[in-house]
């Protein structure tokens, strides 16, 4: 009898243990791909500088557009350190808005259309919007995957003892959704 008790007890904690590092490894994910979505906003957040001092030089009359793609720059570099994940939403919107803005001016400046500066800086953030998006798809998939592993029992038992929680979303407005095509607003 006192074998068969140690014998039961020995497969509940390895079962515990076999949850409990599940759970660290979902969790982990998460921040893994935080981070990676981290590493892409950083790059875009130190482009675009470069690309609003571009064109400033030839867009001398269109402040108000290049002070709101700088006003949003600012937001989302504040709600991406406080991991604020619908300010960050709400400020990426604003963002995409200001650079197609943005874009769509650059129409009215042919030699801003030929800098290739400004070409290079296009295509840059281009590609690091298409990337971001594809990050916040691998981001969302591993919020869904802890959410539902910390609610799902035997795990909710364990996850309520160590603390895990529930992460949010990243979620973006519908029209945000879409990928701004650069290159198409250059086509006269």
């Amino acid at each position: 009898m006192g074998a068969i008790f140690w014998i039961v007890l020995a497969v509940v904690l390895v079962y515990a243990i076999t949850l409990y590092n599940s759970l660290v490894k979902v969790k982990n994910a998460v921040a893994k791909a935080w981070a990676n979505i981290d590493v892409l906003l950083k790059q875009r957040h130190e482009e675009l500088p470069k690309l609003v001092d571009t064109c400033k030089q030839y867009m001398q009359y269109e402040q108000s557009t290049l002070e709101k793609v700088i006003q949003a720059r600012s937001r989302v570099s504040e709600a991406r350190q406080s991991h604020d994940m619908s300010a960050l939403g709400l400020a990426e919107g604003a963002l995409r808005s200001g650079l197609g803005q943005l874009f769509a001016l650059a129409e009215s400046y042919p030699e801003l259309k030929t800098n290739e500066q400004f070409l290079h800086l296009q295509a840059r953030i281009s590609g690091l919007e298409n990337a971001i998006a594809d990050r916040r798809e691998f981001y969302n998939e591993s919020v869904n995957i802890n959410n539902v592993a910390i609610a799902q029992f035997p795990d909710v038992v364990l996850a309520r003892l160590f603390n895990f929680k529930v992460f949010d979303l990243l979620k973006f407005e519908a029209a945000e959704l879409q990928d701004v095509d650069i290159a198409q607003r250059f086509k006269a």
